[in-house]
This record gives structure tokens, sequence and C-alpha cells, in this order.
């Protein structure tokens, strides 16, 4: 079996082939350019490959209402060309095979759920903390839409004391994305994330605002694995710091073995390492070709 992916990411494309198993045998990655030549290098890539269908996990927001007249649009994104772009309409004209679409977070908490840390439990929340905020859910057996599709980067938080960045989100100013993502933190200290040392007050208040949002959506989806991932969760340190903000957060209210004792296994990296969102599109474009 030969299933196609797609992990669409603000900054790269990730193309790949793989199998039922999740084992990804062929990748190739690009930068995201306009639409017409970023989809062009994908189309190649897939050409001639015998793929049996093509999951798509992409940046958003989008329409994945199926009943949509604009369904497999980017919809409102700020990336010049792509707002408005008809993205699953552009790869449905070069390859008549189901295609699955969603998310690139939904797509990652799928890839979590079939083959990475939340393996075997009907629902997980995967976080993704990079250029911007997302969040996928998984619950009851199944990916989370309704209106459209779940925003969690874009809730609103509470300031730490000890911070007066105005935030950076050209929506909202300071959301989780506009306090948390990796471009406020280059912003608030002059420096990248990852040339701060591990010791650097930034993640004391990186922690304070993942672990307040973290403690909101535990009490709201009450999922059995939480799991983050993206550029800025590279960091290590930050673990243990988002579990004690978690648990001050929620103070004892969370009456679970799970939430008071075994945090660090419940708030964990991906399983699947960088991979979750490629496997998770594989993932896509397995259920639909299941669906037929």
């Amino acid at each position: 079996m030969r299933i196609g992916a797609i992990e669409a990411g603000g900054t790269k494309f990730v193309c790949g082939i793989g199998n039922e198993k999740g084992e990804i045998a062929e990748r190739i990655s690009f930068p995201t350019e306009q639409p017409e030549p970023t989809l062009r290098q994908a189309v190649d890539f897939f050409r001639d490959k015998g793929v049996e269908a093509i999951g798509v996990g992409s940046f958003g927001p989008l329409d994945i209402d199926p009943a949509s007249p604009t369904y497999g649009y980017v919809t409102t994104t700020p990336k010049p060309g792509w707002s408005g772009y008809s993205f699953l309409g552009a790869l449905r004209e070069a390859f008549d095979v189901p295609f699955g679409w969603d998310t690139d977070v939904n797509a990652a908490a799928l890839g979590e759920a079939t083959w990475g840390a939340a393996k075997g439990l009907d629902s997980c929340v995967y976080y993704t903390i990079g250029t911007g905020v997302g969040v996928g859910v998984y619950a009851e057996g199944k990916l989370v839409h309704g209106l459209v599709h779940p925003e969690g980067g874009h809730v609103l938080t509470r300031r730490h004391a000890k911070d007066d960045f105005a935030g950076c989100c050209p929506y909202h100013g300071d959301c989780l994305e506009g306090m948390a993502a990796g471009p406020a933190i280059e912003k608030r200290w002059g420096k990248k994330g990852s040339e701060l040392p591990s010791d650097h007050p930034a993640w004391e208040i990186e922690a304070f605002y993942i672990g307040q949002a973290l403690a909101g959506t535990i009490l709201l989806l009450s999922p059995k694995k939480v799991i983050l991932g993206g550029g800025v969760m590279h960091q290590k340190q930050l673990f243990p710091l988002i579990h004690a903000e978690v648990k001050k957060n929620l103070n004892g209210y969370v009456n679970s073995k799970t939430v008071l004792e075994q945090i660090e296994d419940y708030i964990v990296p991906p399983g699947l390492g960088d991979n979750a969102g490629l496997a998770g599109s594989l993932a896509l474009g397995l259920a639909a070709l299941q669906r037929g």
C-alpha cells in the first residue's frame, strides 16, 4: 500500500510516501512559497509514484466542511497568495485518488493517536508551539471539527506579573500565540529561543502561558494525553516547568492520579518526534482510502 502525505507548513512543505503501518519510505521538503509553484513541486513529487490516496495536513485557517462550496480552501491566512486558495482543488486536478484533508495540528493529533504517544487511547490533544501555536483535538476516537476547527492558539491569557511584552498576534495581540510562539520569544528577548540558555527567565514565562492554556484544555476536554510539539518544545527544560504550572493551576481539582502523580507521562513530547505531522497526514490519506 502506497499512501501520499503532505505536511503543509507555513514555512515549508514536507511530502512523503508511506504505508498502512505509518512507515515513511520516501520524503522531500521545500520552502512554502506562492501556491502555484509550491503545489507544482508537490505534484511533481507524487507523479508516477502510484499512490492510492493522499492525505494533507495544512496550515490554516482552512475550510474543512465537505458540504461547503469552498471545502479544501485556505481561508484567512496572512500568508501572501494563500488566502482564498483552493489547495485541495489544485491537487484533485492532478490526481484522481481519495484525499484526506485537515489542519496540520489535527493531522499530528491523529498520527500520535494512531502510531505515537497516544496509541491505544481514544482521546488526545496535540499542541504545536513554533512559528505559531496550533491545537489539534482527537476525542472519542475521531478528530474534532465543528463550526470551523479548533483554534486553541488564539485563546486569551492572563499576563505574567513580570511580563510587559505587548504580544505579537496581528489579530489578538496578547493571546497564547501572541505571547508564547517562537516570534514572541524573539521579539520579547531580542534573540531566538534556540540562542537563549536553558536557565534564562524566558522559559519561566513561556511555561506560565503554556501551563495556563493546558490547564484550561484539561478542564474543558479532559484528554487522556497531552502532546507538545513544535520548535519551541525542543527546549526540553520546558517540560518540568510546564508540569509544575499545570499542577499549580489545577490545584488538585482534577482528582486523577495521572495528573497528580504521573504528569510527566501525561504531558509529553510527540512519540513520533518531528514525524508527527507527516505521519498524521499519512493517517488522513489512509482513512480517506478506507472510506473509498
